[in-house]
This record gives structure tokens, C-alpha cells and sequence, in this order.
């Protein structure tokens, strides 16, 4: 393997056996393969790639699209069934909650237990511990038990030792979507300090924009086969119009539309009474008017409330979507290098379109608040508010494009 190639993957596989009945697998061991009382379910199919050193690299999937098993296989946790990889240097993966954790132990016997298993002397642990548990922050749970740990708690120790064994190679299984926004964005700053520093990152998330921010490329799984490799742009974009044409083929819009809008609802409920860590929510969102001509002005108001002194990197977005959920506009504030109060308070803040393009239609806008670029999203409120643009100009299409006709014979 080339020396600036940190990870080699070629036709890798995994296929697992299913058996529907505890018996059958002792009936297939007894028989030794003379029948066969499994199904087979492949997890990867002839999978390849290359990431070079220094390559921070977004992998992107629906679930059972084989993500968490190529990430398995890589850290050396899981044995593939063909193929060949090759991993270059010292790898510390995130995979899913409490991997690596013996829930009998303590919080400081398992760092010291994971530094053993990364080839770290005690005497190496010794002088890194304090470090690992100043930055999971969990006080004198650090000498409980692990299985008396909330989810919270697991990711804040797990993550710390993760980031303070000096990796060459970092694996990260979507298990920040577990922390509260305050631990994200602790975690996300660490991320880029040590990718900073030369280190390979392999980052699994659900958020695209996420995946578009923090990520050099993209690898896009579907089925346990690649479906595209490439910038990191261009492969979540890829995936996110596949979801959406997705969504239209089974006449399903409708259905998920609203429930999305119920979990959402949900969630924003069970934060609301549980998450005591909030530093930031977005109170309305309303518009000036319901009805305008195309070509009017557009005026959005958006409230919102920040409960820390002052959120660093604090960003505002305005979304407009048609009414098949279709992505049309959305800056923000970060992109625009407008300021906007990032300290603690209340604050409104008027985002208008003077002459609004838009043909006539229903259209929906959602808004969101975040942080560190557009990283870690704070608090996101989809179709808040809609509005309905009326025109004497009939055309087809989305928006009105200036435009000249002539004669030249």
C-alpha cells in the first residue's frame, strides 16, 4: 500500500446468516452444511476505495445500507466475509453506543482497559487521564459503573478517549447525534483541531449538511454496494434528490410530510420538558403578508431566544420549499457575513425578499439556528409558515427569469 494511502479497501463482502429459530443453528452445525437452515443477508457487496492520509471522508446511507458494518470492519471489530483491507496506523473508533465498554467496570477501568487494547502503557494512560476526563465532563461518575451511565454519558467518555489516544485513524458512527447541542458542538471544534493536525476522519451522519461541511468526500451506500464516491457536495446532493424522487414514486409525500411534522412536534415536546441543557430556540416565525403578487416584497420575521451569555458562530437560515417539498432558496446569515445577536436574550430579526420572482403557487418556509457554520443545528422548524403567490402572468415553472424576445429574420 502506498505510503500516503491511510485506508485500502478492495471487493470487500459481509454476508451474515439469519436464522429464524435458535435450533436451527445447532441443527446446521450438527449437519455440517448438508442443509441449509439459514437465509443469507448481505451487508456489503464487493465494496472498494482508497482514503489518503489526512482525508476527512462523510459516509452516507439509509439504514441497513451497510454504513455501521464497513465501519466494524475497518476499526477490526468485525471479521469480513471476502475481500481485503488495509488499514495504516492506530485506529480509535466511535461506533454504536457503549461499544468497547465493559458495564461492569468503571468509567476510568474501561479508559485504562481501551488504552491496553490500543497497545497505550498505564504509565502513558496515567498521564493522559486527566485530560480524557476533564473533556467527558461527567464528575464522579467517572468511578461508577458504566451500566449505571445515561446514553449522554457513554458518548461524552467514549468520544474523550476516542479524540486522547493520539489516532492516526478517527471512526465516528453517528454516535453525536446522541449528545446535547452543547456536547456537539464541544465535539465538532475537537473534530477540526485534530483534522487540523493530519488525521484521518471517517464520519458517519444522518445530516447531510453536516456530512457537506466537515468532509472533503462522500461515500454513498445503498444496499451494501457504492452507489457513488466523490465530493462531498456533490454525493449528499446526489442522495438527497434519490430520497426525494424516491418519495414521489410512491405517491408517499403527503404521508411523510405530515409525519415528519408530528415527530418533529414530538421531539421538540420531549426536549422541551427533559433537555435542561438548551441554549438556544426559535420562539415564531411569521410573514408580513399570506397573499402577495409576484414580484412584491416578502418580509419574514423570525424570533428567537438564546439562554447562554453568548453562542459562538451563531447563525441564522430562512427556507423557502414549493409545495412538493421541493428545496427552491435558503440562505443564511453565515454565508451572507450578516451579524445577528448571538448573546443572551430575545431578538427578531427581518429577513425580505424586495421583489420576490416566484410564480404562482403555495409556498413553505422553514428556519433553523445553528452553529459553527452551519454544523451543529440548534433548533429547526419545518413549514412553519407558509404563503401563497398570486400572478396575472401565466406561465409554467418555478420563478420569473428576466428575459427578451426579438426578431433576426
Amino acid at each position: 500500500m502506498s505510503s500516503d494511502i491511510a485506508i485500502k479497501v478492495e471487493n470487500l463482502s459481509k454476508i451474515y446468516q439469519i436464522y429464524d429459530r435458535p435450533i436451527d443453528r445447532l441443527k446446521q452445525s450438527l449437519l455440517r452444511g448438508r442443509r441449509k437452515y439459514y437465509r443469507e443477508f448481505t451487508a456489503l457487496n464487493n465494496v472498494s476505495f482508497q482514503i489518503r492520509k489526512g482525508e476527512t471522508v462523510g459516509i452516507i446511507g439509509k439504514n441497513g445500507s451497510g454504513k455501521s458494518t464497513l465501519l466494524q470492519i475497518l476499526a477490526g471489530t468485525l471479521t469480513p466475509t471476502s475481500g481485503s483491507v488495509e488499514v495504516n496506523g492506530r485506529v480509535a473508533a466511535l461506533l454504536e453506543l457503549g461499544s468497547g465498554f465493559n458495564p461492569e467496570f468503571t468509567g476510568r477501568e474501561n479508559v485504562y482497559m481501551n488504552g491496553a487494547i490500543l497497545g497505550i502503557s498505564k504509565e502513558e494512560m496515567d498521564r493522559r487521564f486527566n485530560e480524557i476526563a476533564e473533556f467527558a465532563d461527567i464528575g464522579d461518575f467517572i468511578d461508577q459503573p458504566v451500566k449505571t451511565y445515561s446514553s449522554g454519558m457513554y458518548v461524552r467518555l467514549a468520544f474523550s478517549i476516542a479524540i486522547n489516544v493520539d489516532a492516526d485513524i478517527l471512526i465516528v458512527d453517528e454516535a453525536l447525534a446522541v449528545g446535547d447541542i452543547k456536547f456537539q458542538i464541544k465535539c465538532i471544534d475537537k473534530m477540526k483541531e485534530i483534522k487540523n493536525k493530519g488525521t484521518t476522519i471517517l464520519f458517519v451522519s444522518h445530516s447531510g449538511e453536516q456530512v457537506k461541511r466537515f468532509c472533503d468526500r462522500a461515500i454513498w451506500l445503498q444496499q451494501g454496494s457504492i452507489r457513488y464516491i466523490g465530493s462531498s457536495s456533490e454525493v449528499v446532493n446526489r442522495y438527497e434528490d434519490s430520497l426525494q424522487l424516491e418519495m414521489l414514486k410512491d405517491h408517499q409525500r403527503e404521508v411523510a410530510v405530515s409525519n415528519e411534522r408530528i415527530n418533529k412536534d414530538l421531539i421538540n415536546e420531549q426536549e422541551t420538558e427533559s433537555n435542561v441543557d438548551i441554549i438556544a430556540k426559535i420562539n415564531s416565525v411569521t410573514v408580513d403578508k399570506n397573499r402577495i403578487e409576484t414580484f412584491e416584497e416578502l418580509i419574514v420575521y423570525v424570533k428567537y431566544t438564546i439562554f447562554e451569555n453568548e453562542v459562538p458562530n451563531f447563525l441564522l437560515g430562512v427556507a423557502i420549499y414549493g409545495n412538493d417539498r421541493k428545496y427552491i432558496f435558503g440562505p443564511n446569515t453565515y454565508l451572507d457575513k450578516v451579524e445577528i445577536p448571538k448573546t443572551k436574550g430575545t431578538h427578531t430579526i427581518m429577513y425580505k425578499i424586495p421583489k420576490i420572482p416566484l410564480l404562482a403557487g403555495t409556498y413553505f418556509i422553514d428556519t433553523g439556528i445553528f452553529t459553527d457554520g452551519g454544523l451543529v443545528c440548534i433548533d429547526y422548524k419545518s413549514d412553519v409558515c407558509q404563503f401563497n403567490v398570486e400572478s396575472n402572468y401565466f406561465t409554467e415553472g418555478l420563478v420569473h427569469m428576466e428575459h427578451e424576445w426579438s426578431v433576426v429574420e
